[in-house]
Order: structure tokens, then C-alpha cells, then sequence
């Protein structure tokens, strides 16, 4: 049973920073993508970064490109998103999500263009940038 558990959000004043992390158990197959998403009432759930976990190839969203950086450590099974240059239009609930995918298709561009395929998520956590 995958679970995914994340940790970190909370409020934050426009241009500080944050860190989540997402702590991972059960994920078994060879391949994978996992990444975050961000939810925001009213609006749909929006791929922020993703990383394909052997490889390393990472995608990130226009809105966070120079500010976030997606990263992971493969021996703790833990996912993580540093967040700098914080606006309020980051504010959402940040979801961990992962996939399994084919070797030969792998990569986290591939993986961005079918969010539709993760599978397992996790419960989220609140990030608040105010101004």
C-alpha cells in the first residue's frame, strides 16, 4: 500500500520561503514519477514539479521556474519542494502525488503531460503567502 505523507506548509509573508517535504512508503515498481500538485478553490489542480525518481529529469510549471526547486532523497524515500521569492498566488494546498511508468517512456516531461495518471496522492498541506 503506497502512502504518501507530507509536512512543511504553513504562512508566510510574500517573498520568504518554505520547504515540504513528502515521505514516501510503498512505492515498489523500478520507475516512477512523484511531484507536487497545488489545489486552489475553484480552480483545477495544477502540476507545480515533478521528478522522475531514477533519472532525475525534472518539470516545473512557467509560475515557479527560478523560485522552486524539486528534489529527492532515493535512501529516505522522501520527496521535497523548495519554495523562494514566495507570492500570494502561490497560496494553495500542496498535494504529493506519484505514478509508475514504463522505463522506456519515463521521463518527468512525459509524466507532466498525463497527470491524469497518478495514482496515489497524499492529504496535502496548507501554503499561505500573504502580502
Amino acid at each position: 500500500q503506497v502512502q504518501l505523507v507530507e509536512s512543511g506548509g504553513g504562512s508566510v509573508q510574500a517573498g520568504g520561503s518554505l520547504r515540504l517535504s513528502c515521505a514516501a512508503s510503498g512505492l515498489t515498481r523500478s520507475r516512477y514519477c512523484w511531484g507536487w500538485f497545488r489545489q486552489v478553490s475553484g480552480k483545477a489542480r495544477e502540476a507545480v514539479a515533478i521528478i522522475e525518481r531514477s533519472g532525475g529529469s525534472v518539470y516545473y510549471t512557467d509560475s515557479v521556474k527560478g523560485r522552486f526547486t524539486i528534489s529527492q532523497d532515493n535512501p529516505k524515500n522522501t520527496l521535497y519542494l523548495e519554495m523562494n521569492s514566495l507570492k500570494p498566488e502561490d497560496t494553495g494546498e500542496y498535494v504529493c502525488a506519484a505514478r509508475d511508468c514504463l522505463s522506456s517512456l519515463c521521463s518527468a516531461d512525459t509524466c507532466s503531460a498525463r497527470t491524469g495518471d497518478f495514482r496515489f496522492w497524499g492529504q496535502g498541506t496548507q501554503v499561505t503567502v500573504s502580502i
